[in-house]
């Protein structure tokens, strides 16, 4: 069995919040899998917690569609459905698009270097095929570009979409001819930035994030058909 533990740097928040966070990472990791019940008397000794807060945790993982309590079986692990991705990429997609016009704006020489580095260190890992490294890396690469903008209220309902899209975005990458086309508009789109060209900008990255997201639903069809046989 694994081990689900707090992380020090968040014990000085309300139990309950802490239980929440730690299993909310784990069920969108794929730690805890989907199907899984999650039976209170072992979780809460597994976290070493009382049952009260890991209640509240469930009650929150249950509104977030994490968990769903089924009759006789008690709190289970959702699987992602199709309509879960389209909701969390259109949210994510739309805010998003909206921090662009402040990208372009307050973008520096330095953070066109640090751009560019992370594209060349992704060149690295395409070549060898390390999808395993590549998908977190490439995320970065999008945080770091958003995170230009400054908007902090805006990047702080993006950072809550954002464990989701790594997990979309990891069984996504490992399409070969879409994952080449997809590095290719990350170049172009500092191209962009760096000649602030927002026109351009915008007109990308809604082509490229788009994609993303059909590229995921996809591959989240393609799992499904597998799992069925």
């Amino acid at each position: 069995m694994n081990t689900i533990s707090f992380q020090p740097m968040m014990e000085s928040r309300p139990i309950r919040e802490i239980a929440y966070e730690v299993l909310k990472h784990a069920i969108i990791t794929g730690e805890i899998p989907a199907g899984e019940r999650i039976v209170e008397t072992d979780y809460a000794d597994r976290l070493h917690i009382s049952r009260t807060p890991l209640r509240e945790a469930l009650r929150k993982l249950e509104r977030d569609g994490l968990v769903e309590y089924v009759l006789r079986r008690g709190v289970v692990v959702r699987a992602f459905t199709i309509a879960d991705v389209e909701e969390i990429y259109t949210i994510r997609n739309a805010l998003e698009m909206l921090t662009l016009p402040a990208i372009i704006e307050k973008a520096t020489a330095e953070d066109i270097a640090s751009l560019r580095s992370q594209l060349h260190e992704m060149d690295n890992l395409i070549a060898v095929k390390d999808f395993d490294t590549l998908s977190p890396v490439t995320r970065a690469f999008h945080r770091q570009l958003t995170a230009i903008c400054g908007q902090n209220r805006i990047l702080r309902v993006i950072e809550g979409q954002d464990e989701f899209i790594t997990r979309f975005s990891a069984m996504a990458i490992r399409q070969e001819d879409r994952l080449l086309e997809a590095h290719r508009e990350h170049y172009a789109l500092v191209d962009y930035v760096e000649k602030r060209d927002l026109a351009s900008f915008q007109d990308l990255m809604e082509r490229h994030i788009n994609r993303s997201k059909e590229m995921c639903l996809a591959a989240l069809e393609e799992q499904r058909k597998h799992q069925n046989f």
